[in-house]
């Protein structure tokens, strides 16, 4: 999905002596290329989480009510109750589900604004777009 980034600022770097706007531009699109890939990994990471949390609720199926459990708090494990258990990690995963949903759409936003910016910066650069680009060093072929 992020592949589109990497094309475009290589592209847009080779050719040289940019009009300061079009570098401004250029640097924009470089800072949102950083965000976008913060954004993926947190994304990747809290589904990660997720997963991970719906796995041992699932579990917590299989285990008798009145069972001794223990939690991790920190570097101490701290006796709980199957109740508290179940709870903890419902509203675990609840919470969970609404970040990745946070993450969805702040991808979608970041993407949204590299393409709408991208766009911008070509149009100043006098290129069409597509894979010929500006025309330069690099400009042919696209990806």
């Amino acid at each position: 999905m992020h592949g589109f980034f990497h094309v475009a600022t290589v592209r847009w770097r080779m050719q040289g002596n940019l009009p300061p706007e079009a570098q401004d531009k250029l640097e924009t699109l470089q800072d949102l290329q950083e965000t976008a890939q913060e954004v993926s990994e947190q994304k990747q990471q809290t589904e990660s989480t997720l997963t991970e949390t719906k796995a041992a609720l699932d579990a917590l199926d299989d285990v008798e009510d009145e069972a001794t459990m223990y939690r991790e708090v920190g570097e101490l494990l701290i006796e709980t109750d199957y109740e508290s258990a179940s709870d903890d990690l419902e509203e675990k995963v609840e919470s969970l589900e609404v970040r990745v949903e946070q993450l969805d759409k702040q991808e979608t936003k970041v993407q949204d604004k590299f393409e709408s910016l991208q766009d911008e910066l070509q149009q100043m650069l006098g290129g069409a777009g597509g894979a010929g680009g500006p025309a330069g060093p690099g400009g042919a072929g696209g990806a």
